[in-house]
């Protein structure tokens, strides 16, 4: 293959409920559910991932939920409930680029922020926009920015898997992914903190993204 750019590639282990369920929601593909193990990989340029969705699926038993081709990157969402199969997939997709995982961009969080107490008038901003649960006046919302976009995905299974949240929103395609999460102050304390130190502990080639952010 013409040379890729390795932009997110991000192994997920248990599809968490409400991840499960968004996906479901926004994704046009073949649908995954709770429990099943999921592989995210977003590249550069966006058309090569037609290639790698044929690869994988011709090499391992996984279902794709999304192919997404923008206007600067392709990104690319299986899933199945064998584990192995899905790591077989990406395996498949790495040793077509000639790369390996740590080849990926290591995320770079841009920013992270928690709103208490939100007032009644920002929740309905919120809800109008968002595809997953509602936020409610006096809960706490929690905004995560990551770049590259994909680990949007990741960090936020990564929060419901250690708190009970609602999850409002996942945007992880694009220039930066985005997490919104709403909760009691408490969860969203722990939710928060488990989504930075997962993503702190991804391993990866330097992100200019965080070069700039300092």
């Amino acid at each position: 293959m013409a040379e890729v750019d390795l932009r997110t590639y991000t192994y997920i282990d248990i599809l968490q409920p409400q991840v499960a369920s968004f996906i479901a929601t926004v994704a046009q593909g073949y649908l995954p559910v709770e429990g099943q193990a999921a592989l995210y990989v977003e590249i550069a340029p966006g058309i090569a991932i037609n290639r790698l969705t044929d690869i994988a699926l011709k090499r391992a038993a996984v279902t794709p939920a999304m192919q997404i081709v923008e206007r600067a990157y392709g990104i690319l969402e299986l899933h199945a409930f064998d584990q192995g199969e899905v790591r077989a997939a990406g395996q498949a997709i790495l040793q077509a680029l000639g790369l390996e995982e740590h080849d990926r961009l290591q995320p770079c969080v841009l920013t992270d922020e928690m709103i208490t107490g939100i007032d009644p008038y920002h929740t309905m901003l919120i809800n109008r926009m968002r595809h997953g649960d509602m936020i409610l006046k006096g809960e706490t919302l929690y905004t995560l920015e990551v770049h590259p976009a994909g680990y949007a995905l990741f960090a936020a299974n990564e929060a419901e898997k250690a708190a009970k949240i609602k999850l409002l929103e996942f945007r992880a395609f694009g220039a930066f992914g985005r997490v919104y999460l709403g909760g009691s102050e408490a969860e969203i304390d722990k939710a928060a903190a488990a989504a930075r130190a997962a993503l702190a502990a991804l391993s990866g080639r330097p992100n200019q993204a965080a070069e700039l952010h300092q």
